[in-house]
This record gives structure tokens, C-alpha cells and sequence, in this order.
């Protein structure tokens, strides 16, 4: 495994992550998400991914379990909050009591004291940014957070961040978590360069497209059976990933793959990871040899023909 540095931080994450969004705490059962975070462990895999939304808690809480017994300081935690957990008006959005009391029942969900990355799930014009920022700083100088971060914001939001904490001296966000993958490069433009100004790292979900860049899905053919597209409970994202149009998309990438002899799943997120501002890419494995062979990327450089091909005819 290597390890990124990131953001302007001194902080190192694995280059491959595990992330917890619609698998632990939901599809994974307890069982097999010990063996999961086991074999990241083994694999050097130091970056774990989760929200308070994702399931409504399940995620946290089945990822606590499993991390029971393993150094904590060998771990990369992080978590989110902005969605709503319930009825009540305040708890939901970045307000003051809500990143507080959130941060708070995320940690008794994962059993720790401390995260190491706590981030902003989603930007909240209902709240001023120096509320939130000034709450993140406190949390980070009471030792219950380590760094904090943000997702899906732009650039400009994240600038804005930055340029705040800096002029009063609180902590700053090092971190954004964006989608980014092969079919989804809209954070090239704006995101990527101003955050490479602001000194904010990259840690990107959704890498594989949600699975459609291992190339297991094919137009007019249906979806494997262990496959996420034919699980009811985890498929309603998937539908703007399979059009007719980004499938035919995969397929030429897919065979681009094949010609050079490598697997589309490790090419996709070594494609990822060839830009310097991508600290981590997260993967959502739901069996441990599908976070083997997603590892195995971290070393993979795609080769210049193959990367100017994806860039010509994909």
C-alpha cells in the first residue's frame, strides 16, 4: 500500500480507502464486516470511511464493533454529519448543535474518543460558514476531532473556508470528498485546482462509478445477481450510471483494459489516483477478495497509451 499526504497536513492516508456508504451496517452483515476491515488492516489500508446518515447510524456502529481490538492509532477514522437523523428541526445541517451533539453520538456509535476526520457531508446556506468553522475549531482543540474536511462543496465554498479559519486563527479544513471517477471528472475544472491552491487534499467516493467501471454491467444484458444493480435495497443510485450511453462508454473502456492485459477495476482507480491532488479513493467492498484486488491499484500506474486512449475514446 502507499500513502498520500493530505492536504497541506501532516496527516497520511492509505491511497485506497474502505468506505461503509450502502454496504456495512446494511448489506454487509457484523460477520462480514470483521473480515472486511481485517483484510484492509492486513492490506495497509489505514483510511475508514463512514457518515451518521448512512443508515441511519448502522454504519458507525457496525464499523465500531469491528474495529474492537485493533491499535486505534494504526487507524485513519473518519465521519460526517449535515442530514438529517430524525424529526427535530436541529438535528440536521452544520449548525453549531448539530456538529456538536452529532460528532458526539457519531463517537459513541464507533466507541472512540477521537475522530481523526470529521467532515461537512454537504454545504448549509441556512448556516454561516463561521458558525461551522469556529465549531469545527473547538472540537479539534478539545481533542475530539483530529482535522476536519468537507464534501461535495466547490471550490469557491472551500476557498471561502479556508480563507476564514486562516484570518481567525482556527483550524483550518484539509480534506474534500467529492465523486470523482473515468465518467465524472467535474471536479477537474474548478474543485481540484482551487483546492490544490487552498492546500485541501482529495478524497474521492463513487471511484468505480458504483461498480459500473468493473465493466460487470452490459447493455441489454441484466445485472449479476450479487451485483449492486440487482440488490433492491442498495440500487436507486445506480440508474444514471447505466444509461445506454455511459454503458457504451464502459464497454470501450472495458476493452481498452483487456487489450492491455489489466483488470478495468484497478485501471479506473489508478486513473484516479494519477492526479497528485487525490489523496485516497474509497471503495465500498462488500466481499474481502473485492478489497484485494481494488489494493492492488494503489501500485498500478496506467500506462501513457492506455491513459491517452481513455482520454481520446472514453
Amino acid at each position: 500500500m502507499k500513502y498520500r499526504t493530505l492536504g497541506r497536513s501532516g496527516l497520511k492516508v492509505s491511497a485506497v480507502s474502505l468506505g461503509s456508504w450502502l454496504t456495512i451496517g446494511n448489506t454487509v452483515d457484523q460477520a462480514g464486516t470483521a473480515r472486511l476491515v481485517q483484510q484492509a488492516v492486513e492490506l495497509g489500508i489505514n483510511l475508514l470511511d463512514t457518515a451518521d446518515v448512512y443508515n441511519r447510524g448502522e454504519a458507525e456502529i457496525a464499523l465500531g464493533l469491528a474495529i474492537r481490538g485493533l491499535r486505534r492509532q494504526h487507524l485513519v477514522l473518519a465521519s460526517k454529519c449535515f442530514f438529517p437523523m430524525s424529526e427535530d428541526p436541529n438535528d440536521r445541517g452544520l449548525s453549531r448543535k448539530h456538529v456538536v451533539e452529532s460528532l458526539h453520538a457519531s463517537l459513541r456509535r464507533l466507541g472512540t474518543e477521537y475522530l481523526d476526520l470529521y467532515q461537512c457531508h454537504r454545504p448549509d446556506p441556512e448556516v454561516p460558514l463561521a458558525e461551522t468553522a469556529m465549531a469545527m475549531d473547538d472540537l479539534i482543540r478539545q481533542g475530539k476531532v483530529l482535522y476536519w474536511g468537507v464534501s461535495r462543496w466547490s471550490g469557491a465554498q472551500i476557498v471561502a473556508a479556508v480563507q476564514l479559519c486562516r484570518a481567525e486563527g482556527w483550524h483550518a479544513p484539509i480534506a474534500n470528498q467529492p465523486a470523482y471517477n473515468l465518467l465524472d471528472r467535474g471536479i477537474e475544472d474548478e474543485v481540484l485546482p482551487r483546492c490544490a491552491e487552498a492546500g485541501v487534499g482529495q478524497i474521492v467516493y463513487s471511484p468505480l462509478a458504483q461498480g459500473a467501471l468493473t465493466g460487470k454491467y452490459r447493455a441489454g444484458s441484466p445485472p449479476p445477481d450479487d451485483s449492486r444493480a440487482a440488490n433492491p435495497r442498495i440500487n436507486q443510485f445506480l440508474e444514471a450510471q447505466l444509461t445506454p450511453e455511459r454503458l457504451a462508454r464502459v464497454a470501450r473502456f472495458a476493452e481498452l483494459c483487456r487489450r492491455h492485459g489489466l483488470a478495468p477495476a484497478q485501471v479506473a482507480l489508478a486513473f484516479c489516483l494519477r492526479r497528485p491532488e487525490v489523496a485516497s479513493v474509497i471503495v465500498g467492498a462488500s466481499r474481502a477478495e473485492q478489497l484485494v484486488e481494488n489494493a492492488a491499484a494503489a501500485e498500478l500506474v496506467v500506462p501513457p497509451e492506455l491513459l491517452a486512449a481513455l482520454e481520446r475514446d472514453v
